[in-house]
């Protein structure tokens, strides 16, 4: 069985260097970090990735949310863009090679950036979820849906628990992402643990063959 899709993204308010010491105790058992740092500078950052390679963590793993000109330099394994980042086939044209995802709502907005030429995207939220308490969830319908209309990897997001991870997967997710579930975690490494025994979980019952 494949390595499940599992990313993880920082909050804005733990320190960069104690991420970075998470990071590098759990990384085998991650696809992918984002640094989501909407405060930070672009120094900032680069100290960051500094930061998580000393602690072992791949230069592949590490994604820099919105700022493509971090994640080209430091040649991390790419840059995610919101609704306010560049277009996909800007960064596509600019930096040639560079693995791009982003985030969306609907799955309208998926087959868009699927035209222009992203890699993934991560949709959401799928839960109600504590960084967004005043808008609605969109639901595991609304997760099916976009799955199926793309084909590229579709990865949800917003307040995915263990207890629910394996629901996503048999809507069709490719993967989850997780932000407090596991940054915030007593015992991170235990609750990466838990979070991939779901997502193999939800890949059995949806494919009995994985």
């Amino acid at each position: 069985m494949s390595m499940p899709e599992l990313h993880v993204i920082s909050n804005g308010r733990q320190p960069l260097p104690q991420f970075a010491s998470l990071a590098g105790k759990i990384f085998p058992h991650v696809t992918s970090f984002h640094l989501r740092e909407k405060s930070k500078s672009s120094r900032e950052l680069v100290q960051a990735i500094e930061w998580m390679l000393e602690a072992g963590v791949p230069a592949k793993q590490i994604v820099v949310n919105d700022r493509v000109d971090v994640a080209w330099s430091c040649h991390t394994g790419g840059a995610h863009l919101a609704y306010h980042s560049l277009e996909v086939e800007r960064v596509k044209s600019a930096f040639p090679g560079m693995r791009t995802g982003c985030s969306v709502h609907s799955a309208v907005e998926a087959a868009l950036v699927e035209q222009q030429g992203a890699d993934y995207v991560l949709f959401g939220h799928v839960f109600p979820s504590q960084s967004k308490p005043d808008l609605p969830p969109r639901g595991l319908d609304a997760l099916r849906e976009a799955a199926a209309s793309v084909r590229l990897p579709v990865i949800a997001i917003g307040g995915i628990t263990p207890d629910n991870a394996s629901q996503v997967i048999r809507a069709g997710a490719s993967g989850i992402a997780v932000m407090s579930g596991i940054v915030d975690a007593a015992d991170p490494a235990a609750r990466v643990q838990a979070y991939i025994r779901a997502i193999h979980k939800g890949r059995r019952s949806h494919d009995p063959s994985c």
